[in-house]
């Protein structure tokens, strides 16, 4: 069983690792050479992008409905070949037209294939048990961005955007599409239909739990979209130089790895709710350091806000089993990503704006929303 569960954990890993790769991470290195070949502004292609994000909190529920009743094997597989023909519409693209069908089949596809339905997927495998394989992929899938963005470099400089997107769209066939397939037919009884699925919760959750967690899960995507469209320019605006800039940028990634191993071998021992109230802290410790230290805080910034965010991305998917059980868990973490991809479609430009205005000082929006959806979560009670 354990090697089994080994096998299950590689294998979505590193499918996820692809799909986000190939998909999230696609504009920041294809962005300006798709709108310069189509004759449109960058800003289009990120509206494109946004736009696809929308989609995706519309569709959710129902991929979580879907995988409660049958499991998420069939809908994992079914997300490569979704993003595989957005890839190729993409590729293909004449045009504003072209550009925006093909990023709303991926924005169908990341609905489907990102974090959301893998655990989901997990829940259906293995109920209350999943809290360890879902923080397994997302060590995995940390390393998307260290991965797809010099692939994605490599692949135009040799074949050009549109050749990087067919190329993609390969790798999801190819890579991606085995992988789901390997994974095992939900064998779980339905939602409900368990002792284990019925059996009542040592503490219910409070009535207003699922309002607290979108609270706080919208915070996370906020800040998350925020800082990540904008790091290197923030710390430009705290007076790092553009080379300090990137290599302090650089660290976010080592740094949402690093937590997810904290969180999987000395967090695991207590509630997930200990984890996340302690990652809705280090972004506004972070925010701190760089307001007090200015340049030399921004590698401080990077470290701290990675941390936060890695272990956040953990609390996603364990919390609502936590709180409410593996009953209806895909439906309801569909619910839950809704305001959460609202917000982190709107953060790039609300933060813009902000930064322009008031440059470092735009943190006090974003650290102050992490206190306060500290504050949420100690609203919540382990059971």
């Amino acid at each position: 069983m354990i090697a089994r569960t080994t096998t299950v954990v590689i294998a979505l890993g590193t499918a996820q690792t692809l799909a986000w790769a190939c998909s999230y991470y696609l504009p920041a290195i294809l962005a300006a050479p798709m709108a310069e070949s189509l004759g449109l502004p960058p800003s289009a292609v990120f509206a494109a992008f946004s736009g696809a994000l929308l989609l995706g909190a519309v569709v959710g529920p129902v991929v979580g409905r879907v995988i409660d009743h049958s499991g998420g094997r069939g809908v994992l597989a079914a997300s490569s070949l979704v993003l595989a023909a957005g890839l190729l519409i993409l590729a293909g693209a004449g045009g504003l037209v072209g550009l925006i069908l093909g990023w709303a089949v991926m924005g169908l596809g990341m609905a489907m294939g990102l974090y959301d339905p893998a655990f989901a997927t997990l829940a259906r495998l293995y109920g209350a048990e999943a809290r360890g394989k879902i923080t397994g992929i997302t060590l995995f899938a940390g390393f998307a961005s260290t991965i797809g963005w010099p692939v994605s470099a490599l692949l135009l400089e040799a074949f050009g955007w549109r050749g990087a997107c067919i190329g993609w769209a390969g790798v999801q066939v190819l890579i991606c599409l085995p992988l789901y397939l390997s994974l095992p037919r939900a064998e779980m009884p339905l939602a409900g239909s368990s002792p284990a699925a019925a059996a009542p919760p040592r503490a219910p959750p409070p009535k207003h739990a699922m309002g607290l967690l979108a609270f706080v899960f919208a915070v996370a995507a906020f800040n998350a979209g925020a800082i990540g469209a904008h790091l290197p320019g923030l710390f430009s605006a705290a007076g790092a130089s553009p080379a300090a800039a990137v290599l302090a940028a650089a660290l976010i990634g080592p740094a949402q790895v690093g937590a997810r191993v904290v969180e999987f071998s000395l967090l695991r021992r207590f509630h997930p709710l200990v984890a996340a109230r302690i990652a809705t802290l280090t972004h506004p410790l972070g925010a701190l350091t760089l307001a007090a230290l200015g340049a030399p805080g921004a590698a401080g910034f990077a470290l701290l806000h990675g941390a936060g965010n890695g272990m956040l991305t953990i609390a996603k998917g364990t919390l609502p089993l936590a709180i409410f059980g593996a009953g209806g868990y895909g439906a309801r973490t569909g619910l839950l990503s809704i305001p959460a991809r609202l917000a982190q479609a709107a953060s790039p430009v609300v933060f813009g704006l902000l930064i322009a205005g008031y440059g470092v000082g735009a943190l006090w929006l974003s650290a102050g929303l992490a206190l306060l959806a500290c504050g949420a979560l100690f609203l919540l009670r382990a059971r």
